[in-house]
């Protein structure tokens, strides 16, 4: 008797089969049963108030009939209220419910001439097929569109998207540090602020805080950083003492950093690992001190680099990946021992480059600098769930991150010049299989992050591109924001014309007169010959044309400017001075005029040979 109840109130509310069908229902029982309570309700509150109740309007069978009486219908153990029926009609309700009666069918009748198919059978099969598709993790991926963000030259080396999706930050190499902002962006997709925070020190890694107000940034400095949304320095963190033997008792770091975090709960924590050995905690109100120190060991006990950071997503343990291959976990108020170690979690030797934790903060995954990706279950940290090999990586930041369903994982591929292309790969998060792949670029693949606002991927390459993937069905904002905006014309006539100088209380005769529309100024400018002359480009090299390169201000550089002037050719001087000996004779100016009176004619001196005296000794003769 339990059994069946039970299996009647199942039928009824929907959930009477379990497995293939699992996710229908029976909406027709369910609005049923609803539209029974509404009467019964209803009918109590008239009986309450003392209306009568057959002024109020009765939903039967899906139809709200107005009602002029109250009909109980006897046929049944339960009581039906309701207005009375036509005849033809009342009839044919009588046969539908004496068939419901024997078949236990739950629900209005069928409509007359109805006739059974498969069409809701077919439905349900195509409605199984949209979810089969739904639960599909590769069908969600964004790459369809991609756009390129050109950073510089040398490799990308850090990217970080605020939590909202609205700016990106892409740092290098080449110290830059650039920030592009997809609302304020063209379709010419150039960043609107470009710095160097830590001057000639290549960026390890960049991060928002969980507010997106500010931006750690870690270079290869042993001082981070911490940045406001429009690139000004709020907090630099203090450099250790380096004669000090135990790490814990200075300041800060003291050797290069490695990378850094935010922690995902309390903004003004984050963390910091560097080749000093240790991994510290700061907090963004107390720049002259570290908050808490953690040292990774060694199975002898000695120090060893961490090479990679991270908070777990409830910020309650700390991660570090280590030189020696090792995994080590501490709980972020108990910096003394581990909670978790793996000893054996990469190659010893090989920098371990990102470990980042899936959003259900159950997984670990690990990129490894033996070319390896790990994931690991960390309540059962003795070994990895799955593994991959082959995946290279030339980059001490080459990174992996988890898809917004926590299905997939992602990660990078390094590859040398002209030896194909960097690829991003896709893999299952249980079985690590390889599932889909993009080829990004002709160089290495070496930052990947996929926001799970946006639903769009970004990329760093090791070409100095940004890459961003997005479809326009499955994304939001970002990227779509941006290329949907024309370029802006730019227009270089507009220095051609004069600046107006607005003068309100100068005389009517010295007033200029206000220009009414800037582009008939422009076209009376470019009639001026005087205003619409390009000026010469300044002279590169020697110099030509009579114009000398680079002349200072002295009267040598201006006497050499004036020769340079002179364009007659004087390749042959001897001729160029015999050209005036006729006109110098005929009409002397110089020498002879001053010698007309005493001495017109002119008279030159006389060779004499010289008497050479052998007798002489030898440093008194002359020498020849």
């Amino acid at each position: 008797g339990d059994s069946s109840s039970d299996a009647d109130v199942s039928s009824v509310m929907g959930f009477s089969g379990f497995g293939k069908k699992a996710r229908t229902f029976d909406l027709e029982a369910m609005f049923e049963q609803t539209r029974r309570t509404a009467i019964e309700r209803s009918q109590r509150v008239l009986v309450r108030v003392n209306i009568p109740f057959f002024f109020m309007p009765v939903l039967k069978r899906n139809r709200l009939v107005p009602s002029s009486c109250v009909c109980v219908n006897r046929k049944q153990d339960s009581d039906v209220i309701g207005p009375p029926l036509p005849p033809a009609l009342g009839a044919q309700t009588d046969e539908d419910e004496e068939d419901d009666d024997d078949d236990d069918v739950v629900g209005p009748p069928l409509p007359p001439g109805y006739k059974h198919s498969t069409a809701d059978d077919d439905d349900d099969d195509d409605d199984d097929m949209t979810d089969e598709e739904d639960d599909n993790p590769v069908k969600k991926i964004p790459d369809t569109h991609e756009i390129t963000l050109q950073h510089g030259s040398k490799s990308v080396s850090a990217l970080a998207l605020d939590p909202s999706g609205a700016r990106l930050v892409t740092g290098g190499y080449d110290y830059d540090v650039k920030f592009w902002d997809f609302a304020g962006m063209d379709a010419a997709l150039h960043a609107f602020r470009s710095l160097q925070p830590c001057e000639c020190h290549q960026i390890r890694s960049l991060q928002y805080s969980v507010t997106g107000d500010v931006i750690l940034v870690v270079a290869g400095n042993s001082q981070a950083k911490v940045l406001d949304r429009d690139g000004f320095q709020v907090l630099e963190c203090i450099k250790g003492d380096q004669y000090i033997v135990d790490m814990a008792n200075t300041k800060g770091h003291t050797a290069m950093l490695n990378d850094g975090c935010w922690h995902p709960k309390i903004k003004e924590e984050f963390l910091t690992c560097s080749n000093d050995g240790t991994v510290r905690t700061w907090d963004l109100n107390s720049e002259k001190k570290h908050k808490s120190v953690f040292k990774p060991r060694s199975q002898q006990g000695k120090r060893v680099i961490p090479t990679c950071c991270t908070y777990s997503r409830d910020g309650k343990l700390i991660a570090a990946g280590c030189q020696d291959g090792t995994i080590q976990i501490w709980d972020r108020n108990l910096s003394v021992h581990t909670k978790f170690h793996c000893r054996q979690a990469h190659a010893a030797g090989s920098d371990t480059t990102c470990l980042t934790f899936s959003y259900d903060g159950v997984t670990l995954a690990s990129r490894g600098g033996d070319d390896t990706l790990k994931t690991w279950d960390i309540r059962n940290f003795r070994k990895p769930l799955a593994a991959v090999t082959g995946l290279s990586s030339f980059f001490p930041m080459t990174d992996c991150c988890f898809s917004p369903d926590d299905k997939l994982l992602l990660t990078g591929t390094s590859v040398k010049k002209d030896e194909g292309n960097g690829k991003l790969l896709f893999f299952e998060r249980e079985s690590l299989q390889k599932v889909y792949e993009i080829e990004v670029a002709d160089a290495s693949v070496v930052r990947c992050l996929w926001h799970p606002k946006l639903n769009q991927i970004m990329v760093g390459t090791g070409n100095g591109q940004a890459k961003v993937y997005y479809d326009p069905v499955k994304s939001q904002r970002g990227a779509m924001l941006c290329v949907v905006k024309s370029k802006r014309k730019e227009k270089h006539a507009e220095t051609l014309t004069q600046d107006y100088i607005i003068t309100p209380h100068a005389l009517p005769m010295f007033r200029e007169a206000r220009q009414r529309s800037t582009r008939k100024q422009l076209e009376k400018d470019r009639l001026d010959p005087v205003r619409s002359h390009k000026p010469e480009p300044p002279v590169s090299g020697p110099g030509r044309g009579g114009r000398v390169a680079a002349h200072g201000g002295t009267l040598s550089s201006f006497i050499v400017k004036n020769i340079a002037l002179d364009k007659t050719d004087d390749s042959n001087p001897r001729e160029a001075i015999l050209r005036h000996a006729k006109e110098a004779a005929e009409n002397p100016y110089w020498v002879a005029p001053a010698y007309k009176q005493t001495q017109p004619e002119p008279l030159f001196a006389e060779e004499e040979e010289e008497e050479v005296d052998e007798d002489q000794p030898e440093w008194k003769k002359r020498k020849i």
